[in-house]
């Protein structure tokens, strides 16, 4: 036999659950009963793939402390997940034993809760635990308190040894009737699947990655569609070239929403202006398209505009001036 403790504390030392808990582990481990502890703040992050370690239990402890309001949000998320991923058949067959501490207001309605919530995923739930806790000296002193607990857990052990008969409830019948779920048409290894990769952070960034991928491609394609050609910027070099005697350097330009860099080689009076060549540069320009845009309509110089701070660059100095020498855009204002 296998029984299963999912605990949706915080894990604070002082924390009467896990007292609880100990006691109960100690007991049915005595009875030769296998026991696997789950927590749930420790395993936050795949908590959508914790449904799928009920499938070797016979039986299962919930256990959460009341510290303000509610059974706390682990026990929720886990219990969303049984609901969104867990095999419903197992779960049919599975035993639960509710136990909720409290150091506050609420512990009978965070039990409640939990039974309710496992009637309406189709388990079965136990007579379970709660109280409240003031001092937590008084409460591990308690001989009544720990026979109290022994007791339960034996309850719960031949619940599922015997495998004693449960009475249909209203939440089960509104389960199968009311709150049916939506069909994805996914079989249950499927789904099993979908909660591996959900609970799995490197294969969710991936995906990030690869939709960015495609969303980039997609753009390029856009800009292909609007500028069939693709020689943005190449007329306005070519027609505004003033060859300079003894002229002689590479520029590459990475203009802000260009995938590949602009490339211009300069020597004498021969020049030579295209996209995408991956060549040794002499200087390299950073600029903004509005920036580009400036500068071939003629109200802006390459000088002027790295002067202002918008456009970056790296190399020799004088060869971004012969920049303004060697290509007439007009006046610049």
């Amino acid at each position: 036999m296998k029984v299963n403790i999912y605990y949706g504390g915080r894990g604070l030392i002082d924390d009467p659950t896990l007292y609880v808990l100990s006691i109960m582990q100690q007991v049915l481990e005595e009875l030769n009963v296998k026991v696997e502890r789950f927590d749930l703040h420790e395993l936050r992050s795949r908590i959508t793939s914790l449904p799928q370690t009920l499938k070797t239990a016979d039986g299962i402890i919930l256990a959460s402390t009341v510290e303000w309001y509610g059974v706390g949000g682990y026990m929720q998320s886990f219990l969303d997940a049984c609901w969104l991923y867990g095999d419903k058949e197992k779960i049919s067959s599975l035993y639960m034993c509710p136990v909720v501490m409290s150091t506050t207001y609420g512990e009978r309605e965070g039990k409640l809760d939990l039974a309710v919530a496992w009637e309406i995923l189709g388990g079965r739930p136990c007579s379970g635990i709660c109280g409240y806790v003031k001092e937590m000296p008084q409460f591990e002193n308690n001989e009544e308190y720990r026979y109290m607990i022994e007791k339960k857990t034996e309850n719960l052990y031949r619940s599922i040894q015997q495998k004693v008969a449960t009475f249909p409830t209203s939440n089960q019948e509104i389960s199968r009737v009311v709150a049916v779920q939506k069909n994805t048409d996914l079989t249950p290894q499927e789904n099993e699947q979908l909660s591996k990769y959900a609970s799995d952070e490197s294969y969710v960034q991936k995906q990030k990655e690869d939709i960015q991928e495609l969303a980039s491609y997609f753009k390029e394609m856009l800009e292909s569609e609007n500028n069939p050609s693709g020689n943005e910027y190449i007329e306005d070099f070519k027609s505004g070239f003033k060859p300079q005697a003894g002229s002689k350097a590479t520029y590459k330009f990475n203009i802000e929403g260009k995938k590949k860099p602009f490339i211009i080689l300069v020597e004498e009076d021969e020049l030579d202006v295209s996209y995408g060549k991956e060549v040794s540069a002499d200087v390299e320009i950073q600029t903004p398209s509005d920036i580009m845009n400036e500068i071939v309509s003629g109200r802006m110089t390459f000088q002027r505009a790295f002067m202002a701070g918008n456009i970056k660059m790296k190399g020799d100095f004088k060869l971004l001036r012969l920049l303004d020498q060697i290509f007439n855009f007009g006046e610049a204002n």
